[in-house]
């Protein structure tokens, strides 16, 4: 799950000095790795953005 995946990969070994560094952090995590580097299982092994890419494609 996302959840799962994020405190393995980002939370369990950070330390922050306070919320807002961790929001900014985990929004970072979000943005520049999660959704458009990582591959997906339900995407067919894609990242999000490599799945957009080719679903907006086959749409036009």
């Amino acid at each position: 799950s996302f959840y799962k995946t994020l405190k393995r990969e980002l939370i369990n070994d950070a330390q922050f000095n306070d919320i807002d560094q961790a929001q900014m952090e985990i929004f970072k995590y979000i943005e520049t790795y999660y959704n458009t580097k990582r591959i997906h299982s339900a995407l067919g092994y894609q990242s999000p953005r490599a799945f957009e890419k080719k679903s907006a494609y086959s749409l036009n």
